[in-house]
């Protein structure tokens, strides 16, 4: 079997004739039916995958490829492709065929990406585990007794078990960083409006955002570069320029102050071995010339509830839309519109989803707006202020990406606030909208993986993948 290593090496070996792209496709294949027992692909678009690596074939031979040419992505089951299923792992989507393609996957098949099926997920993007999903659980490939981390686990796997070269899944708050450092792959999450969400369902319209999940930081920075961008279909997207990112870390050589979140690092619930390396990465990064200095971050304890809060009432505006109506699942046992529109949402949504629902329905009726969401969103206003005001004192934040490793399945099943928690550190990027990266730090003595979180300014990607870059060099794992 091809050893995929980086989409640069991949494209030589192509151009030269030593492998296809439908052998490398008919390879992935055999290895993704091989390893079928770890739930991570829901369906896999086996005619269509063929069907594009044949003609991605003969590009290459006329030599008018695309930059991404050959390259086999996974897509989370929350992006829409045309003529394909999506169903954001929920009952209540079973079955349903796009219609239309996100904005993300006709650009990555305009630059003659593969794409060769869809991952499973926490359903409709809501866990911290991918544990909740209607399809079952994804086995983490690195130790089948723990969870991916959510909630694109399945994409996080996908990549570590070897049965794509990269994969696609959406961050609303931690949802590709925090199952990258349970899998050791790159997760990055872009800055809020740099990717269009056109086509991606929805869970929290106001934090939601898709990057990739790759090997290196070079490959995320290619996919990145292809997929940022303005979108007429998306009214949320910046028309700032997209640097080329793939050029732009190369030729990164700046020497970055570095600020590390003090009330992170001294925070009771990390592992102390975490912690550790986490301190020795400082010092290598100080012995190598950088400045790297300890910063307060009063506000650690408020991010989780400030999250929660509002995304589940964008949560509980943006799911109305699944009645059991329009289209995906309707109960037999309804009588009328109402017992349809109940027993269709009861029946089709999982326990996670309709406790996010309710809870977002809660703080968004009356009596308790004010108490709650008008008071979560002044709280926003004021972590994105102290977040910027760092930022505007140093060139990156470095945080651990997760409390922990891989956990075993049904630790925190029983207890949501814990299961929240795995979120600590992820959280702010998607409530300040500043981008961020998790990249593999090491290897815990229990033989999981874990990662370290960057997050920059505002539309830095380049300044924070190219440091990235630099960094990955540093603490090879």
């Amino acid at each position: 079997m091809y050893s995929f290593r980086d989409i640069n090496s991949l494209q030589t070996d192509l151009r030269s004739g030593s492998i296809s792209c439908t052998q490398l496709v008919n390879e992935l294949l055999a290895e993704i039916e091989k390893k079928k027992q770890l739930n991570i692909f829901l369906e896999v678009f086996q005619h269509s995958a063929l069907s594009k690596a044949k003609e991605v074939d003969e590009k290459l031979k006329a030599g008018t490829a695309g930059k991404l040419a050959g390259l086999v992505i996974a897509l989370k089951d929350n992006i829409c492709y045309k003529d394909h299923k999506v169903s954001a792992s929920s009952k209540i989507l079973e079955n349903f065929t796009s219609l239309y393609s996100s904005t993300v996957v006709e650009r990555l098949l305009a630059q003659d990406a593969i794409i060769i099926g869809r991952c499973n997920c926490d359903e409709f993007a809501m866990g911290s585990s991918n544990e909740n999903s209607a399809f079952g659980n994804v086995l983490n490939p690195l130790n089948e007794k723990t969870v991916t981390g959510g909630s694109s686990g399945g994409s996080a796997a996908a990549v570590a078990a070897g049965l794509c070269h990269a994969a696609f899944g959406s961050d609303t708050g931690g949802s590709i960083r925090q199952p990258a450092s349970f899998c050791g792959v790159v997760g990055f999450k872009p800055t809020y409006g740099r990717v269009s969400r056109w086509g991606l369902i929805a869970y929290a319209s106001s934090f939601d955002q898709i990057g990739p999940l790759t090997k290196s930081v070079d490959d995320a920075a290619l996919l990145m570069e292809v997929i940022a961008g303005a979108d007429e279909q998306d009214g949320t997207v910046s028309s700032k320029p997209v640097p080329s990112y793939s050029s732009e870390i190369n030729k990164f050589s700046a020497k970055p102050r570095i600020a590390y979140l003090k009330d992170c690092i001294e925070s009771e619930g990390l592992d102390p071995e975490i912690k550790a390396n986490i301190n020795t990465t400082i010092e290598k990064l100080r012995k190598s010339g950088y400045t790297v200095e300890a910063v307060d971050f009063p506000y650690l304890d408020f991010l989780v509830p400030t999250y929660y809060v509002l995304t589940t009432a964008e949560a509980s505006s943006n799911l109305s839309r699944f009645d059991g109506v329009h289209y995906g699942y309707r109960s037999k046992n309804g009588t009328d519109l109402e017992s349809t529109y109940k027993k269709s949402r009861s029946e089709g949504f999982g326990k996670e989803v309709k406790r996010r629902i309710m809870l977002g329905t809660f703080v968004l009726s009356a009596g308790y707006y004010d108490a709650y969401y008008s008071k979560a969103q002044k709280v926003r206003q004021l972590l994105r202020a102290k977040t910027l005001e760092i930022l505007q004192n140093y060139d990156l934040v470095l945080t651990p990406s997760t409390p922990g490793t891989a956990f075993e399945f049904g630790k925190n099943s029983a207890d949501p606030i814990k299961m929240y928690l795995e979120d600590i550190f992820t959280v702010q990027a998607n409530i300040v909208g500043v981008p961020a990266i998790s990249i593999p730090a090491g290897v815990h003595s229990n033989g999981l993986p874990y990662g370290l979180q960057l997050m920059a300014r505002p539309f830095e990607e380049a300044y924070l993948l190219g440091f990235s870059k630099q960094l990955e060099k540093l603490i090879p794992c």
